[in-house]
């Protein structure tokens, strides 16, 4: 008989946390021994018709506010759910649903219940890291995608031994070009100038601050003055894209910088690419660092969550300090400057995601942790069971 799964997300937006999500179900139910559900606080996103086509219809369990009450309503909604669907683990991936997702699971006694932390804290009020801890209280194990989130939230006094690192999974097709895409066709694609340019790319939304795209502009700036002929590629959307645009020109970098939207086609991107980049103030472990590596670029980052456990320091990339836009320019020329080297750094980060960060590795991993949590479970019930007195 299958294990019955229920993975649970807040929406369907282009994110990290959908993605991986949405890669863990394909995955499990690929495996033939899980028969595994999407359900969702919001019906909405880019990404939902994929979820749907993927596991079937996602049923909505819309809350209005954690304090009010259609939180009580939909709790006891979900818990019925759960137990008329007959779950054996249910799953949850971001802030709002560990925290509706582990109380319902609680009340319907889901026998494997598993929350999620993809960053390192900062972004939180006092009352939402309260009903966080809550939530994790609740739940039999916590995800964290890096060392650095299980350490994190160690400190934040979560038990240790109920924090399990499982590093995100790469589907290196993700991070392939078309096989017939010639270069000339993908810059005409994605808007890009067919002069020779060497281009130095950032993969991040636009949506949140924390991407810190104008230490990336800044630093862009240093990188154009050094090196003449360096293009820079913004792909992602979201509300700061236009103030971002602003401030592009304000740096007075208007013809060398490339707005090209929500990047559908990320292989191709980074396929004419020659250095990327992450400017985050803040992360958990980032996809974007595993998609340049996977195509075979190398990488410069700020030193924020899992960024150490994925790049190798002067083999597969660089680290340098949050905010620091002289030492990332600085570490951005190095590379254009040096192409033979920038070529073995990205080819060695594809084997480093080959043998570290693969779907292969995601889902062993995943399934060892539902398995263990399972067979926990089964014996903690077994022990509590009355036991029939044989006269």
């Amino acid at each position: 008989m299958k294990i019955k799964v229920l993975q649970l997300i807040y929406g369907f937006m282009v994110g990290g946390s959908e993605r991986q999500m949405l890669q863990l179900t394909r995955l499990l139910q690929d495996s033939g021994r899980y028969d595994v559900r999407i359900a969702c606080l919001m019906h909405t996103g880019e990404l939902l018709e994929e979820a749907e086509r993927l596991a079937g219809h996602a049923p909505e369990f819309p809350i209005k506010s954690f304090y009010g009450p259609s939180m009580l309503r939909e709790l006891r909604r979900f818990a019925a759910f759960l137990r008329e669907g007959g779950f054996d683990v249910v799953h949850t991936h971001d802030f709002y649903s560990n925290i509706f997702g582990m109380a319902g699971a609680a009340l319907a006694r889901t026998p494997a219940r598993v929350a999620s932390r993809r960053e390192t804290g900062g972004l939180r009020t006092e009352r939402q890291k309260f009903g966080e801890r809550c939530a994790y209280r609740l739940a039999h194990a916590v995800v964290a995608n890096a060392n650095a989130v299980k350490h994190c939230l160690v400190t934040e006094g979560v038990p240790e031994g109920k924090i399990v690192t499982l590093y995100n999974g790469l589907d290196l097709s993700r991070a392939a070009p078309r096989p017939d895409g010639e270069r000339g066709e993908v810059l005409a694609d994605f808007g890009l100038p067919r002069t020779p340019r060497r281009f130095v790319t950032i993969v991040a939304n636009m949506q949140h601050a924390v991407k810190d795209h104008p230490t990336f502009l800044r630093a862009a700036r240093r990188v154009r003055d050094a090196v003449p002929d360096a293009a820079f590629i913004l792909a992602g959307e979201g509300r700061l894209s236009e103030e971002l645009r602003a401030y592009a020109a304000s740096l007075g970098l208007s013809e060398d910088v490339f707005f090209v939207g929500r990047c559908g086609r990320v292989g191709d991107l980074l396929s004419v690419s020659d250095v990327c980049v992450l400017s985050s103030k803040a992360e958990g472990f980032s996809n974007s660092i595993l998609e340049y590596m996977a195509a075979s670029r190398p990488v410069v980052a700020t030193d924020v969550g899992g960024a150490r456990e994925a790049i190798e320091e002067g083999e597969t990339g660089y680290v340098v300090a949050p905010g620091d836009d002289e030492a990332l320019a600085a570490r951005v020329v190095e590379l254009l400057r040096d192409p033979a080297r920038a070529w073995r750094m990205g080819e060695r980060g594809r084997r480093v995601v080959e043998e570290k960060f693969s779907c292969e590795a995601q889902l062993a991993n995943t399934e060892a942790l539902y398995t263990r949590l399972l067979e926990r479970g089964a014996t903690q019930r077994r022990a509590a069971a009355p036991q029939r007195e044989i006269v």
